[in-house]
C-alpha cells in the first residue's frame, strides 16, 4: 500500500497493491483545519528545526575560521541567538577575568587608550574570546590606575586649597593685629561698660560664634544684625583663640554693629576655662597625638600607592587643622561658659544669615536639648538623606550594640540649644567618653569631625526643626541655585569650598560676599576680592 500527500494537502490518495489502481482519495476541506493536516506539520517543522540544529552546531564547533558547506549553510540559515558561542563566549571571558593574572601595565606599553582603539584592534586582528578578554582586562586596569592617580590629585589638591591660610587672609589678620597694637580705638572694650548687663540678660537673643577667623566672623555678624528685626535685641559672643584675639577685636572695635551688643573673648579669658584641668584641651592633646601616625604629611600619604583613592582622602583629612582647632569641640562646653543664660543659638563661621532669628527662642523643645534641622529628609536627595550609618562605623560592635544605622542624622552649624535642660544631662561627659573609645579603637568608630561625637553625645536629646532655618552643603556641592537658597533663614558652607576661598563655587559666592564692604581699608589693602 502507498500513501500520496498532494502539495497542498487537500487530498490524499491511497494504492492498495502492485498494479492496481484502486485507490481511495480522501478530500481535505479547504477551510477548515483538519488533525491530520496538523500531525503532517508539526512532523515537518520538527525536521526543520532538527536540520537547523545540526547546522549550528557543526558551525560552533568549526568556529569562525573554518568554513564547510554544510556550516556555512548554516551560518546562512540559523539565526545568530540560536548559536551555542552565544551561550559559552560569555563563561569563557568571565574564567579570563577572574582567574588570568595581569601585570600593571606599565607608561607607553601598546594597550589601546580609547574605546575607539580598541575596537578598530579587534577587529583588525579577529581575536578569540580569550584574547579579547586580556586585552580589554589590560585596558581596563590602565584606566583604573588612571582614575586613581587623577583621584588622588583632585584630594590633594583639595586639601592643599582647604588647609592652607590664603594669602589674603593672612594680611587681613596681620593688618589688624598691626592696628590693635597702634590704634587706641582698636582696643576698645567690647562692649562698652554700660552694655555689659546685656551680657547675662536672659531675656535678649543671645548668639554664640566660635572662630579662629577674622574675615568669616565679619560675614556672620554683619548677616546676623542686618537680617534682625530688632538688631536692639541681639547679643553675639565671638569666642576665639589667643592668637586672633588681637584681630578679632580689632575688627569689631573699629566696625561697630550697634544697636546691636558684642563680646568678643579668647578662651583663657573664661574662668572656666583657665582654672585647672580642661576636658576639651585634654581631648585635643590626645587626639593629635594619635594623628601623628600620619608621619611624612601628605606627601607620605599619596606616595602609598596600595591604598585606595577613599582612604587616601580620610588620612589627608586627618591631617587638616580644623580638627586640630579647639574651636570645633568648644561648642560641648557651652552650659560651663554660660552660666547666666537658659538659651542660645550656636552659629558656625561659615554661615549666612538671610532672616531674623528670634522665633527660633518661640520654639517648643518639648524638653530636648537640641533644635537642629534633621538631615534624612528634604528635597535634595544628594545632601539631606544622611542616616547614623553615613557617619559612625556600624561594623564595629561598639556602634552596631548601640545605635540603629537608618536613625535620622541632623546638622551643627545653626542650632538653638536649651542650656537649662542641659544643665540635667551628663551629654559632655557622653562627647569625651566617646572620644576616649575611638583613641582607643584607633579612631575606627566614625569619621572624622565634630558631628559623629556630637551625634552620640545628644542621641536621646535633640528635637527637629523647620529645614527652612537652615540649609547645608554649600561647600561640597554646586546643585543648590540662588533662588533655592535665599529661600531660607541660614545657608551654611558646609564642606571644603569654603567662600572666602578660590575653590568656592562662584555662582553661590556672592551669597556671602555681600555682606562684605570691599572698600574697606582693610580688606581693599590685602586685596580680597569680590
Amino acid at each position: 500500500m502507498q500513501l500520496h500527500i498532494s502539495p497542498s494537502m487537500r487530498q490524499v490518495t491511497v494504492l492498495p497493491g502492485k498494479g492496481v489502481r484502486e485507490f481511495i482519495k480522501v478530500k481535505v476541506a479547504s477551510r477548515r483545519l483538519s488533525y491530520k493536516m496538523v500531525i503532517y506539520s508539526l512532523l515537518f517543522m520538527t525536521f526543520m528545526f532538527r536540520f537547523i540544529f545540526v547546522l549550528t552546531a557543526m558551525d560552533s564547533i568549526e568556529g569562525d575560521t573554518q568554513c564547510s558547506s554544510l556550516g556555512c549553510i548554516g551560518k546562512r540559515l540559523a539565526p545568530r541567538m540560536w548559536r551555542l558561542e552565544s551561550a559559552r563566549v560569555p563563561e569563557e571571558m568571565y574564567e579570563v577575568f577572574e582567574e588570568t593574572e595581569i601585570e600593571q601595565p606599565k607608561p607607553g606599553s601598546d594597550v589601546p587608550q580609547t574605546l575607539e582603539d580598541f575596537v578598530a584592534e579587534m577587529k583588525s586582528e579577529r581575536s578569540d574570546a580569550k584574547a579579547f578578554a586580556l586585552r580589554l582586562k589590560e585596558m581596563v586596569l590602565v584606566m583604573e590606575q588612571r582614575t586613581r592617580v587623577a583621584k588622588i590629585q583632585e584630594y590633594l589638591y583639595r586639601h592643599v586649597a582647604s588647609s592652607s591660610i590664603p594669602k589674603p587672609l593672612y594680611c587681613f589678620a596681620l593688618r589688624l593685629a598691626q592696628e590693635h597694637s597702634t590704634n587706641a580705638a582698636a582696643r576698645l572694650q567690647l562692649p562698652a561698660p554700660e552694655l555689659v548687663p546685656a551680657l547675662v540678660d536672659p531675656s535678649l537673643y543671645h548668639f554664640v560664634l566660635a572662630s579662629d577667623n577674622v574675615l568669616a566672623a565679619a560675614v556672620v555678624s554683619a548677616s546676623l544684625v542686618a537680617n534682625a528685626l530688632h538688631p536692639a535685641s541681639v547679643v553675639l559672643h565671638v569666642i576665639t583663640d589667643r592668637k586672633t584675639y588681637a584681630p578679632m577685636q580689632a575688627w569689631f572695635a573699629l566696625h561697630s554693629l550697634a544697636p546691636a551688643v558684642v563680646e568678643v573673648k579668647a578662651l583663657h579669658h573664661f574662668d572656666w576655662f583657665a582654672r585647672g584641668r580642661v576636658p576639651v584641651m585634654e581631648a585635643m592633646e590626645k587626639d593629635r597625638a594619635a594623628r601623628s601616625q600620619f608621619r611624612g604629611g601628605s606627601s607620605a600619604i599619596v606616595a602609598n600607592v596600595s591604598e585606595k583613592p577613599v582612604v587616601v582622602a580620610a588620612k589627608l583629612q586627618a591631617l587638616s587643622p580644623k580638627y586640630h582647632s579647639v574651636m570645633n569641640h568648644i561648642r560641648i562646653h557651652l552650659p560651663e561658659l554660660f552660666p547666666s543664660l537658659n538659651k542660645v543659638v550656636f552659629l558656625d563661621d561659615d554661615v549666612v544669615v538671610q532672616a531674623d532669628l528670634s522665633p527660633l527662642w518661640d520654639i517648643d523643645l518639648q524638653g530636648k536639648v537640641n533644635g537642629a534641622v534633621e538631615t534624612c529628609r528634604g528635597a535634595d536627595k544628594f545632601v539631606m538623606s544622611k542616616r547614623l550609618k553615613n557617619y559612625l562605623n556600624f561594623s564595629h560592635p561598639l556602634i552596631s550594640s548601640n545605635f540603629e544605622p537608618y536613625e535620622c542624622a541632623w546638622a551643627y552649624g545653626m542650632n538653638i540649644f536649651d542650656l537649662d535642660a542641659w544643665r540635667k544631662t551628663n551629654i559632655s561627659l557622653t562627647y569625651y567618653h566617646w572620644l576616649q573609645k575611638n583613641l582607643e579603637s584607633d579612631l575606627s568608630l566614625w569619621q572624622l569631625g565634630t558631628l559623629p561625637p556630637g551625634l552620640i553625645a545628644f542621641h536621646g536629646h535633640v528635637h527637629g526643626i523647620d529645614p527652612y532655618w537652615h540649609m547645608l552643603g554649600l561647600g561640597y556641592q554646586e546643585n543648590t541655585t540662588v533662588a533655592e537658597a535665599e529661600k531660607v533663614a541660614v545657608i551654611h558652607f558646609n564642606g571644603r569650598a569654603k567662600p572666602w576661598l578660590d575653590i568656592a563655587f562662584p555662582e553661590i559666592r556672592p551669597l556671602w560676599t555681600k555682606y562684605l564692604d570691599f572698600s574697606d581699608k582693610f580688606i581693599r589693602g590685602c586685596n580680597i576680592r569680590e
